[in-house]
Formats: C-alpha cells, sequence, structure tokens
C-alpha cells in the first residue's frame, strides 16, 4: 500500500515545460557566458567553522523534492541518472535556500546537483548567475565547475550540476565536502547582434596608450601575443566615454596600436554587476571577425569605486577598416544578492 501511495505520489511530480526546453538544448554555451568557467582548488589547511545544516530526511520531503531533479538528471545524461543518489542536505541564508540535492561519485569525478531557492521573493530567476563567488574545500587538490541547467518559474528554484575532477587521474575515496555561495547576481539583460557603428573610418579613433598590469585575458591567440612572463602590456589609454547603447557599460577606447585594432570597455563596481560582453567586426558581405585577443585591467583596485577594463584586439589592418561595421553581444545584471550558504556532505564513491 504504501508503495502504490509513494508511486503516485512521484508520479504526479514533474519539472516544468521551461525547464525540460532548457536541458534539452544542452550543451549550448553562451559565448559570453560565466557558468562553465573551470576553477581550481587546492586542499584546505583549515577546519571550517561550524555550517548549519538541515537534513530533509522525512519520505514526504523526498518526494516533494527529489523526483523533479531526478528526471533532470535523466534529460541531461540518461545512461549516469541511475547511479545518483540523495544527499538533501540545505542551508538557509537571507531567505534563500540552498540544497545539495544528490550526487554521484565514480573514480577521479564528483558529479552534485544542488538548487538554490528563492523563499521569500523574487530574486532567482532563469539568468541567475554564481559570478564566481561559489567555492570547495575538499581533501584533495581538483578543478571543478558549474553549470546552470535550468529554472523552474512557478517554485522560485534553478538548478546547478558541480562537476569536480581530482587531480592526477586517482580515485576519489572519500572524505567531506564543502560546498559554499556568497552572492550571486541575476535579473539580467541580454543583448545580441547589437550595431555600434555602421562606418569604422568615420571613428575618432586614438593611439595613445599606456602599459598595465592586466589581470587576465582570453581569446584563441591570447598565447601567442601574451607570455606567462608579460607583466605589462601595451593598452590604449581611456578616453572620455563615447556614446553606446548598453546601460552598465562605457565605451572607453578604439584605436591602433602596433598595427593591431583594440577596443575598450570600462564598467565602474562591476564586481556587483558582472557586466560583460564581446564586439564582431562584419564585412559588406556578412562575414564575421572575432578578436584574436581580448586582456583586462583595474583602476583603482581597491575602492568601490574601481573601474574594470576590457580591451579586445582585433588583426585587421588599419587600410582595411573601412569595409567592415562594429556589431556586440553584451549581458547586464539587474540584482546583486549576498548571503553565506554552506553546506557539507560525505563523499562516497560508487566504485
Amino acid at each position: 500500500m504504501f508503495k502504490e501511495k509513494y508511486k503516485k505520489m512521484n508520479d504526479s511530480i514533474f519539472p516544468s515545460q521551461e525547464l525540460i526546453e532548457k536541458v534539452t538544448h544542452l550543451p549550448y554555451r553562451e559565448k559570453a557566458g560565466r557558468a562553465g568557467r573551470e576553477k581550481r582548488f587546492r586542499r584546505p589547511a583549515f577546519i571550517l567553522c561550524t555550517i548549519i545544516i538541515f537534513a530533509l530526511t522525512a519520505m514526504p520531503a523526498l518526494a516533494a523534492t527529489f523526483p523533479s531533479i531526478y528526471d533532470l538528471m535523466y534529460l541531461v545524461s540518461p545512461s549516469t541518472a541511475q547511479f545518483f543518489t540523495p544527499v538533501q542536505k540545505s542551508c538557509l541564508s537571507n531567505g534563500i535556500k540552498m540544497e545539495v540535492v544528490s550526487a554521484y561519485i565514480h573514480g577521479d569525478t564528483a558529479e552534485i546537483y544542488i538548487t538554490m531557492e528563492d523563499l521569500e521573493g523574487s530574486r532567482i530567476d532563469e539568468s541567475i548567475d554564481l559570478n564566481d563567488s561559489y567555492s570547495l574545500y575538499v581533501p584533495f587538490d581538483s578543478s571543478a565547475n558549474c553549470q546552470r541547467l535550468g529554472y523552474d518559474d512557478a517554485a522560485k528554484k534553478a538548478t546547478f550540476l558541480i562537476t569536480i575532477k581530482k587531480w592526477g587521474d586517482k580515485k576519489i575515496s572519500g572524505g567531506k565536502l564543502t560546498f559554499f555561495v556568497n552572492e550571486f547576481l541575476s535579473h539580467k539583460k541580454e543583448y545580441k547582434d547589437v550595431l555600434i557603428s555602421k562606418e569604422l573610418s568615420g571613428l575618432n579613433t586614438s593611439s595613445e596608450k599606456q602599459r598595465v598590469n592586466i589581470n587576465g585575458g582570453g581569446g584563441p591567440y591570447y598565447e601567442n601575443y601574451i607570455s606567462d612572463m608579460d607583466k605589462k602590456i601595451n593598452v590604449l589609454k581611456p578616453s572620455e566615454p563615447r556614446e553606446f547603447p548598453i546601460e552598465g557599460l562605457d565605451f572607453t577606447g578604439i584605436g591602433y596600436i602596433d598595427g593591431m585594432l583594440h577596443i575598450q570597455t570600462a564598467a565602474e563596481n562591476n564586481l556587483k554587476k558582472g557586466n560583460h560582453g564581446y564586439f564582431i567586426l562584419k564585412d559588406k558581405q556578412g562575414s564575421e571577425v572575432t578578436c584574436d585577443y581580448s586582456v583586462g585591467f583595474i583602476e583603482n583596485p581597491d575602492v568601490p569605486e574601481r573601474i574594470d577594463y576590457n580591451e579586445e584586439v582585433f588583426n585587421v589592418p588599419e587600410s582595411q577598416i573601412e569595409n567592415y561595421s562594429l556589431y556586440g553581444y553584451f549581458v547586464t545584471s539587474g540584482m546583486y544578492t549576498e548571503g553565506e550558504w554552506k553546506v557539507t556532505f560525505v563523499l562516497e564513491n560508487e566504485e
């Protein structure tokens, strides 16, 4: 009788259609997205302070929360979904609950599903971004990434998959894991294929430059231009912001340095915004040219009014710039939420 009753409870719970549609489009990855960025973690050298953990072991709670996540697992990876086991541990902070729903530890890899749910308002939405604030304490050296899988609007709940890889191709053999988050961004706006300038040859370009310490970079040919030994490089000296269609980002420079086209944007107090994007050059036939590499640097890093600069560099001769128009893709955040969400649980290898 209990088995039949529990089956009826399970059968009545399904993920939202919006959640299913989003997951079935994986592994689509936004070109300027942040959700899949890998982070590296060294084993902790100290003991964490006491963490409030709620163990949701009652069968009704399991029926209410686990089946929808379990269905989501089958959509993402049917071949491994059956190996995930319930964890059901959560932490409440600032009216928002973070829950570790299930985990699958196999070989040198740990896959963990977590949810974040707003119990008091509408701070969580389909654009939620953990803003690289998440951290892991594990008893081994590792790398990890956190990927947003979907959002259930009715429950105001977002689902993430955390994948942890132990270094050295060594099996994860027990111990405890602590996952914690300090902040997140939400209510983002996305701007696709925005025309910035139809005629680049008509822009008032500048080649005034400065040497700065960079704090990061990327792009397909980054390593061809920037070596690990480079501490300072030449970038455009920021000018007064030009007219720009994206609120939250300033267009602070465009010009040539050493035969390469540099385009620069800036964002003030961006640690609580995460505003970002990239540019594309298009010729008259619609062919696209992306940057060879990009770099970032900071002005006034130790004050709230810090300014984060991003500079993209294109290998397009100045003699040909008249053949291109400038477009962009950008994301800006509308809400910043702080808290202290921490959950600890035991790593149990299934192999």
